[in-house]
């Protein structure tokens, strides 16, 4: 893999620099620009809103689909690894679109994958069809996932923080919301687990449309920069100008690259669990499935509030370890719980756990930290989420496994808790002050 990164380093260096849609902006009026960048704010929060609905409202009606699907417990435990696979396979592929067509049309590209992928993989008749289509799906929501990160810091350089809140905060909405509508909404309409799951479609269609004037006002830009004189000529800068495009990172000789990189997919790994199997552990433990689904919702819906509070907290400080430490304390509780008594003390342990996964807010806000500039939050982000997604996907899988050959969830529980140690640790270690662009310049 660090092979593959090299070789990727250096065609990006040799390749030269496409100016990002935000400095498309600076040759707008300033009316122009403001309205470009209300567009994007709401971009943003449709986008964030749509990158977990295909997961946890699987999650949510997983019983159905494997009865439906003929699927073994250990296929189902398959199905809950695509998406880190997906993400680890076509995340790394985004800086380099985004290169190539900008950050804008990447993104819009991905919504329109995201949709078609959830209208057509519950009506695929099978499962191989069910992974293509939901593999499509998950392909947008890779390069969204990575290139978020990168639109914030090339738009709100100096609101990282309050923005990445936001971003967060949405796609916690969109998270719990699956989670929680997903089984009334499938009672609603006549009961068939296809109707549920094929609704989200719609969400990411919507998603579509703000991007595309940003991805006309790109190539409008692009187009009249190349009939006249060089923007740089007339005092705006170009983005070689602007020191956007910097030559390539070695990014793999960083070491808080590394520990970022194994905190995001350790959190990862726990978040996936959780939205792929939390709901059938409370289920096998006699809680109802519509109750299942509400407790699945608490644990998304806590990423709600503090997804936009925890960015903005550790932006202010120095080190985010504290934060890594109560996070991770919050999640060790969460599994002794779930282990000891998941019925009895269900909304307690689902709060917990709740509170555990904003570890993901925090990750994505310490990548815009790590890096100084937006080439180096994009190479960061492309790097930290790709690796970290590989590292996360036996998790799922083998929680299945688990589940299925030891006939109980004692095994799994303890798994989930056992890999919080570890994160806490890697995490204290990506929380220090210090910059990947430092740490690869001391290593040449």
């Amino acid at each position: 893999m660090m092979a593959g990164m090299t070789g990727e380093e250096t065609r990006t260096a040799m390749s030269p620099p496409i100016r990002s849609s935000a400095q498309d902006a600076e040759l707008q009026p300033p009316a122009t620009r403001a309205w470009m960048t209300r567009v994007v704010i709401i971009g943003i929060v449709l986008t964030a809103l749509n990158l977990r609905p295909a997961i946890t409202s699987l999650g949510a009606l997983l019983e159905e689909v494997r009865d439906g699907l003929g699927m073994s417990g250990s296929f189902a435990g398959l199905l809950t690894s695509v998406p880190p696979l997906c993400f680890a396979v076509f995340g790394v592929m985004a800086p380099r679109l985004a290169r190539r067509f900008g950050p804008a049309a990447v993104v819009c590209a991905g919504m329109v994958a995201i949709a078609a992928g959830l209208a057509i993989r519950p009506f695929a008749g099978n499962t191989a069809g069910f992974l293509v289509a939901s593999a499509l799906a998950l392909m947008g929501i890779a390069v969204s996932n990575v290139l978020m990160p990168v639109i914030v810091k090339r738009w709100f350089p100096d609101r990282v923080g309050s923005m990445t809140g936001l971003y967060s905060m949405a796609l916690a909405l969109g998270t719990a919301a699956a989670a929680a509508v997903t089984v009334p909404m499938t009672r609603a309409l006549g009961g068939s687990w296809h109707a549920g799951l094929a609704v989200w479609a719609g969400l990411a269609a919507v998603a579509v449309l703000p991007w595309i004037p940003l991805v006309r006002a790109r190539d409008t830009a692009l187009s009249r920069d190349a009939a006249s004189t060089p923007a740089s000529a007339h005092g705006v800068p170009s983005a070689s100008a602007a020191g956007q495009e910097p030559s390539a990172l070695r990014i793999t000789r960083s070491r808080t690259a590394w520990a970022l990189a194994v905190f995001f997919g350790l959190q990862a790994t726990a978040a996936y669990i959780t939205m792929g199997w939390m709901a059938q552990i409370f289920r096998d433990a006699g809680v109802p499935a519509g109750t299942a689904g509400l407790l699945l919702a608490v644990t998304m819906v806590m990423g709600v509030p503090l997804a936009f509070v925890i960015p903005r907290l550790a932006t202010r400080l120095p080190h985010q370890g504290p934060i890594v430490v109560a996070l991770g304390i919050c999640g060790l509780v969460g599994y002794a719980g779930l282990y000891l008594a998941p019925a009895g003390g269900a909304w307690a342990w689902a709060l917990l756990l709740g509170i555990a996964n904003c570890a993901f807010p925090l990750a994505l806000t310490m990548v815009g930290m790590r890096a100084r500039t937006g080439a180096g939050v994009a190479q960061l982000s492309a790097f930290a989420q790709s690796t970290g997604y590989l590292i996360s996907i036996p998790g799922p899988l083998l929680v299945g496994v688990l589940y299925q050959h030891s006939g109980g969830w004692g095994l799994p529980i303890a798994l989930m808790a056992g890999l919080m140690i570890p994160q806490i640790v890697v995490g204290i270690l990506a929380g220090r002050d210090r910059t990947v662009e430092d740490e690869a310049a001391r290593r040449r």
